[in-house]
């Protein structure tokens, strides 16, 4: 029986989210893997917005709670930090155990991207913090993203691949993906 692992991401926000999705779980089959990929099961009907939002909710939640593993894209997603869902079905599956794998198409760390929103105006506080001009904290620990998905990977035994992918292909160059796959499939053994 093969590794069940979910697709996590902001691709289902992409135009072209269904030819993504579908590249992806066709590699993921391809290294031996049953992708579970947000947008492949139907969404029961609801009469308010607020209600599908709630039935997609459960459907992904279903999704996770069968999956073995999760590989999530981590890539900044409106704003300096992973989308918000995806950061979500991270925490997810670390608190189940489940084995995490995660990349990004963006070198510059969280810091960074940070220090970038703030036009570079840090400062470092008698209390050795690094702040912006609001007062606000930035985490500075070399870290791609928010200290707990980069903690919660490396605790569960699984990797986060940074790759600094062209504007144009952050959401859809998938070597740092695929490296995730080799790297799921060495730990499972299945690698040929």
């Amino acid at each position: 029986m093969s590794l069940k692992v979910y697709l996590a991401g902001p691709e289902v926000f992409l135009p072209n989210a269904r030819e993504i999705l579908d590249i992806k779980a066709e590699r993921a089959r391809a290294a031996g893997f049953e992708p579970l990929s947000p947008g492949d099961l139907a969404i029961p009907p609801a009469e308010t917005k607020f209600g599908m939002g709630l039935a997609i909710s459960q459907v992904n939640e279903g999704m996770m709670r069968a999956a073995d593993a999760v590989i999530a894209n981590l890539t900044p997603f409106r704003g300096v930090a992973a989308d918000v869902g995806t950061a979500f079905e991270v925490g997810f599956m670390c608190a189940q155990g489940k084995l995490v794998y995660a990349y990004t198409n963006v070198a510059r760390s969280h810091y960074d991207r940070c220090s970038a929103y703030y036009g570079g105006d840090i400062r470092e506080t008698s209390d050795g913090r690094h702040r912006g001009p609001d007062g606000i904290s930035i985490e500075n620990f070399d870290m791609a993203d928010n200290l707990m998905l980069d903690g919660g990977i490396a605790a569960r035994g699984g990797a986060l691949v940074v790759s600094n992918a062209a504007a144009d292909a952050l959401y859809t160059d998938l070597a740092a993906f695929e490296e995730c796959l080799r790297l799921l499939a060495e730990q499972q053994g299945t690698m040929a």
